[in-house]
């Protein structure tokens, strides 16, 4: 099984791709959230470089019509896994990615401060890729040694921003996710 290292906030074995989608975190917080997400552009479309052009400020909003509806926005996650498999880290896990707007866990509000985002390339209406799981559950477990306090907080964007967001959606396996990160907790 192998296993991600994060170093100092970066994760080792991923391509590092710098978003200017960040600010700082509030002084003195935990890491102590992963949030899942899922994204395609254009919607249920995949390849073609247009999420990290998107997270980095440079999709050219006049490639697909669909972008014209999210000219200007400035978004970002930590992390993406794509279809493939492939990591890439945009923020360090010690600054404050803008994934996942208004939102509340627990009843703490503004999830951005104290937690993770980890994008799925995917969609709201069709399958991830067995592949995704697999670097997903390694993910998980990786960010669970370094920021412990993350250990079983886990949840998806729908969650801590329900009726305003649906990802990572009904094709998303939480069973199968959650049985990965177990089966490979007892192999540690």
């Amino acid at each position: 099984m192998e296993m991600f290292k994060i170093i100092q906030g970066a994760v080792q074995g991923a391509v590092q791709i710098h978003s200017p989608n960040f600010n700082q975190r509030p002084e003195d917080t935990d890491i102590r959230l992963v949030v899942i997400h899922n994204i395609s552009l254009p919607p249920s479309q995949f390849g073609g470089g247009y999420i990290q052009q998107f997270f980095q400020n440079q999709l050219d909003w006049n490639a697909h019509p669909y972008f014209k509806s999210i000219e200007g926005m400035q978004v970002s996650a930590h992390l993406l896994i794509l279809r493939s498999g492939e990591v890439i880290q945009f923020v360090n896990f010690n600054e404050r990615a803008w994934h996942a707007g208004r939102s509340s866990y627990l009843g703490q509000m503004e999830c951005n401060d104290y937690s993770i985002g980890i994008e799925l390339e995917g969609s709201d209406d069709q399958p991830f890729e067995q592949q995704q799981y697999d670097v997903l559950s390694q993910l998980i477990l990786s960010i669970e040694q370094a920021y412990p306090k993350t250990y079983q907080h886990l949840t998806g964007h729908s969650d801590i921003a329900p009726g305003r967001k649906t990802d990572p959606g009904p094709f998303f396996d939480w069973q199968l996710l959650r049985a990965d990160i177990y089966a490979k907790r007892q192999q540690k």
